[in-house]
């Protein structure tokens, strides 16, 4: 896990944890994910959200992964992959927030799906370092495109 120090903070660091979460999520067919050390990333009641649906998917970090488990276990997830294609960050003492946008693909049933989206990162810091304590995104969909802003 990344350790950022008070003082010592700078955009790679908060990348390094966003990268460690991504990198939590993602496998390539035949391997398996390693959603446990999401655990270590967030703080004890740390939120995920998913704000494509209406009313938005709002989970733990347990809520997160049971569900995308069980996908993997049956077989309906074979391979997913996230990552972040550009980000800005502002921080502020013990928080800091990243506006990233991102790409994820994968196969699900057997069928490989592809979407790019916008993640809003909270982070806080605690006496054990820095943990996101909320993560919301959304995907483009029709009517809705990544600006180029982003």
């Amino acid at each position: 896990m990344v350790r950022i120090q008070p003082g010592v903070l700078s955009h790679d660091h908060f990348k390094a944890l966003l990268d460690e979460f991504f990198a939590a999520v993602s496998f390539e067919s035949g391997e398996r994910p390693a959603y446990a050390k999401l655990r270590d990333l967030f703080t004890a009641d740390g939120r995920l959200v998913n704000t494509a649906p209406q009313p938005p998917d709002s989970a733990g970090v347990e809520e997160f992964i049971e569900p995308r488990q069980r996908m993997v276990d049956s077989g309906e997830l074979t391979a997913f992959l996230e990552r972040e294609l550009a980000a800005s960050q502002d921080v502020f003492g013990n928080v800091a927030h990243r506006l990233s946008n991102y790409e994820k693909r994968g196969t699900k049933n057997g069928v490989t799906f592809e979407a790019r989206g916008v993640i809003s990162t909270q982070f806080v810091n605690t006496p054990s370092g820095w943990r996101i304590s909320s993560m919301a995104w959304d995907d483009e969909r029709p009517g809705l495109e990544l600006p180029d802003a982003l």
